[in-house]
């Protein structure tokens, strides 16, 4: 199979995922979301699949308009509009990151603990990967903040443990993010998100990889340091 009809197929998932969107109750709206989102995340890249996620935001625009008490609906607008900043990136995806955060800073003023604190986690992803100031505001110590609240919130969960080992990459912090991707590798699965955790998994397992390669690469380097003030 080319590489072209599968990006047709996928693509054709995302479309079908959301045909039903408006009839469906909000539970419903919430999982075709998370579905749609995963097929475009983990097996889209380039332009078709930021075509996917701006119909997703469309979708997930519609969603909420629908169903403004939906705090799940709210949360996975903020995903989808972060997802898609990510693909964009550059400056062109400042405006969808502050929209994203929005969604999410609503979504705690509603119910800061659901989706197991996704809100928070979300939040702190976007502080630390986001620039900081004047381009953005990009803030590791609010960042490590809202993760840790997410952890307080659920502690065991695979997104929760692995964007705050990210985060601890990110701060040169190996052995700390090496004990949190663990804990993420051995979260249990996710009813009906199949695909979101297997790519997960598959990013969990190329940190952990790339630890191994850092930790290396800094034992290696106290080695030399140790022999050399030995001589």
């Amino acid at each position: 199979m080319t590489m072209n009809i599968i990006k047709f197929l996928a693509i054709g998932l995302v479309t079908l995922a959301m045909s039903a969107n408006v009839f469906a109750n909000p539970q419903e709206q919430v999982l075709q979301l998370q579905k749609a989102w995963a097929v475009a995340n983990y097996t889209l890249k380039d332009k078709p699949q930021i075509t996917a996620f701006e119909t997703l935001v469309q979708q997930a625009d519609k969603a909420v308009t629908a169903n403004a008490d939906s705090v799940e609906l709210l949360i996975w607008r903020g995903v989808i509009k972060a997802s898609l900043a990510g693909a964009k990136g550059g400056l062109d995806a400042l405006s969808f990151v502050k929209s994203a955060k929005a969604d999410f800073e609503k979504a705690l003023t509603m119910d800061d603990k659901a989706l197991s604190g996704a809100s928070y986690t979300n939040l702190g992803v976007l502080y630390y990967k986001v620039p900081g100031w004047p381009l953005s505001f990009g803030d590791d110590d609010k960042a490590k903040i809202y993760l840790e609240k997410a952890l307080a919130i659920d502690s065991i969960g695979i997104e929760n443990n692995y964007f705050y080992a990210d985060y601890l990459i990110d701060q040169h912090l190996y052995e700390d993010a090496e004990r949190y991707l663990l804990k993420a590798q051995h979260s249990p699965p996710r009813l009906n998100r199949p695909i979101a955790d297997k790519g997960r998994q598959a990013e969990i397992a190329m940190a952990l990889h790339n630890i191994k390669l850092q930790l290396k690469d800094k034992n290696q380097d106290k080695h030399n340091a140790s022999f050399t003030d030995r001589r």
